[in-house]
């Protein structure tokens, strides 16, 4: 590589660092999903919708089993069996 080419690359690279240090310095960064988790870590307002959500699930769970235990009519395919 010759000394012109090397110069080029350095003037680019330079260049690049150059514009990810402005947009650090913007405030501009790639989403990071996991910054997210604890978010809500000791926010008393979402551990009671926790709660709720919790409480309707298990609602809807218990309410499911209760439909599970009324019998089944037997299959045609069974009837002739």
């Amino acid at each position: 590589m010759s000394k012109q080419e090397l110069e080029q690359r350095v003037v680019e690279l330079e260049k690049k660092v150059a514009e990810l240090e402005a947009s650090l310095a913007n405030g501009v960064r790639k989403y990071d999903p996991f910054s997210t988790f604890g978010m809500f870590k000791g926010d008393e307002a979402a551990k009671r919708m926790d709660e709720a959500i919790l409480a309707d699930r298990e609602k809807e769970r218990r309410a499911a089993r209760r439909r599970g235990k009324t019998p089944r009519k037997p299959s045609k395919a069974r009837a002739k069996a």
